[in-house]
Parts: structure tokens; sequence; C-alpha cells
């Protein structure tokens, strides 16, 4: 009789597990495929502005719900009159997401996602230019009438800025969009052709699905250590058998398998060590107008002067917030950067950034 209740037990244990795990599986199947519907209908969104599409996704009773879909309408508004102040016109969005862990947390569910986003804009003539986002993001879901909705969401938005506060040009003015000087090979110890194929090939999640998409593994990710675009901008500069080559010093080097100094990783030590060691040129500081229009020192103005592997500093507040490196021109010549934290491939430079914005322009190397 033991020996039968033991059995019992033993393949109700059984049943139960395999009940558990059908059950926990049939969940992670129903939240995957509301990410990817989510997701889906916010990267069509931005292009075609139907927001109510988003409305299904979201609680229209929470407040913190409230803010996350506000949020995805705002980043739509923004690039679109971005766009209209630069003369030209969003006309597709597309991209993918990896949802890389589902954690259930009873009434709650936690789920961990990356994007990689590609939108396009055109010039009234048709000429078109592509470019990439990739974002990672940090969801809770709650069910509400059988339904999972968006209870909060935090990302590091590249796009999330005020589009009351974007500076603006006249599109006729050709001075902030002419061309400047192209790509010109090794000098004074830096590579500006290697500079810039290490940073498209290391852009992360910005890079179109199907192709690398992963940082540089000898390197630590800093990205949840207070941003990771300085430690990719020294990579950049001075990586030896891929980057620009500029020979490591000891205030500004990385030691493998330990990390980098804070010359290397903090936005406003890598600031002062270019200037001090010679390796930067600050050719322009200021703001979006005072760095894109023509000055007695530069006819055709500052931004014109910036070639591919230069880079741009981004200040608020009195503080360097930002490196970015310059990595090519789009067919009317308008400066393209890419960066880490969050991941940019050959974005406007000025793209997310506000009129309050100060500028700091680095010629590299020279």
């Amino acid at each position: 009789m033991k020996g039968l209740l033991r059995v019992f037990f033993f393949l109700f244990l059984i049943s139960v597990t395999i009940d558990t795990a059908y059950s926990q599986d049939h969940q992670d199947q129903e939240v995957q495929s509301f990410l990817q519907r989510l997701f889906a209908v916010r990267i069509q969104s931005l292009a075609d502005r139907q927001y109510e599409n988003l409305q299904p996704f979201y609680l229209p009773s929470d407040k913190r719900s409230r803010s996350a879909m506000v949020h995805e309408k705002n980043r739509s508004i923004y690039i679109h009159r971005w766009a209209e102040a630069r003369g030209v016109k969003f006309v597709q969005s597309s991209g993918e997401i990896r949802v890389i862990r589902v954690k259930n947390m009873g009434e709650l569910t936690q789920a961990t996602v990356v994007q990689s986003l590609q939108l396009t804009y055109r010039y009234p003539d048709n000429e078109l230019h592509t470019m990439g986002v990739g974002t990672r993001h940090l969801l809770t879901l709650k069910k509400q009438d059988g339904n999972w909705r968006v209870l909060k969401e935090w990302y590091l938005d590249p796009l999330d800025e005020n589009p009351r506060l974007i500076p603006t040009f006249a599109p006729a003015d050709k001075n902030i969009i002419e061309g400047g000087p192209a790509i010109q090979g090794r000098k004074r110890k830096y590579d500006r052709e290697k500079a810039v194929r290490y940073a498209n090939k290391y852009a992360g999640l910005a890079n179109r699905p199907g192709t690398y998409q992963r940082y540089n593994q000898k390197y630590v990710d800093y990205t949840y250590q207070g941003g990771d675009c300085t430690n990719f901008t020294s990579q950049v500069l001075g990586d030896p058998e891929e980057g620009g080559g500029l020979p490591m010093r000891h205030e500004w080097r990385y030691k493998f398998n330990r990390g980098g100094s804070v010359a290397w990783v903090r936005t406003d030590s890598l600031k002062h060590f270019l200037i001090r060691s010679g390796y930067g040129t600050l050719i322009a500081r200021g703001t979006y107008e005072q760095v894109a229009k023509p000055t007695k020192k530069f006819p055709r103005s500052a931004l014109a002067e910036l070639k591919p592997g230069d880079i741009i500093g981004y200040e608020m507040n009195g503080d360097v917030d930002h490196f970015s490196v310059v990595t090519a021109r789009d067919s009317k010549g308008y400066v393209l950067v890419n960066s880490h934290t969050a991941d940019r491939f050959q974005v406007p430079w000025d793209l997310g950034w506000d009129k309050h914005t100060k500028f700091l322009l680095f010629r590299i190397g020279e």
C-alpha cells in the first residue's frame, strides 16, 4: 500500500510539474506575441503618426501606463518636427526586436527587449537617407481583461526631446549642408578610414538586422555604469587593431580585462585629455546656430570643416553629456554620426538635441 502511495505521489508530482511548465511556456508565448505586436505598431506609428493604434496596448486608467504611451507619441512628433525644420520628410520606419528575458512576478511580468530601428527621410528632390537606432527596453506588463498591457517602461531614447526646442535654419541655406572634406587617410598616427570602419562595425543594435549587432567583446560595456558613449569613442580613436590607432597613454588607456581609465570612459575627462594631449583640436564650441553658420574664421561654418573620424561633444548645463563619431554625410552633405547609449548608426548630428545644447567640434589627429 505504501508503495502504491509513493507511486501515486510521484506521478502526481510529474503531473504538476508538466502542467506548471506548460502554463509557464504558454504565458511566455503570449508575452512574446504581445511584445512583437506592440513594437510593430510603435515602429509604424513613427512614420504614419496613427497614434490611436497605440491605445489598445496601454492602461488608460494608470498614470504610469499613460505616460509610457504619451512618450511614444511624443518621440514621433519630435522627429517629424525636426524633419520639417531641416527640410526633409520621414517616409518609412522598419525594425525588429529580440526578447531577451521574460520574468513572471505574480500578477505582473517583466520583459527585457532590444530593438533595432531604421528610419528613412527624404529630401524634396527625392534623395533618401536611412539611419539606424538601437535601444534596450525594460517593460513591466499587466494582464487586464485577459489581455496584456504595458504598465511601465524604461529605456534610453535618443529621440526623446522637446519638439518646441528644436533649433531651426532656413532649408535654402546651403552653408550648413554643404559637403565637407573627404577622408584623407592616415595622418599623425590617426587612421581615419579604420576609425570610421570601427564605428560602423561596432554600432551595435543600430546596425541593420542581419548584420553585426554586437559591441567589441574585448571591451567592457559601460551602458549601465553611466553610459558607453565615451568608451566607444575612445575605442574608435585608440583601438590598436581595428580602430584609429592613436597610441594609448597612462591617463588615457584601456587595460584589457580590467577596464578603461577615467579619461577613457568619462566624457569631461576625455574632453580635457584630447585638448591637453594634442590628440584633438577643439575647432568650435557653441549652439546649433553658432557652429552651423558661416563665421570669419570658418566661411563655410565650423561644421563644414568636420571630416569622417572627427568627433562631436554634446554639452548640457556646462557638462559634456555625450560623444559621437562623425562617420559620413548624407547625399546633401548633412553630417552623420555613430554612437553608443543609445546606439546610433549614421544619424544626423543634431537629432535628439535641443537649442540649449552646446556642440563641441573636435578635429582629431591633425
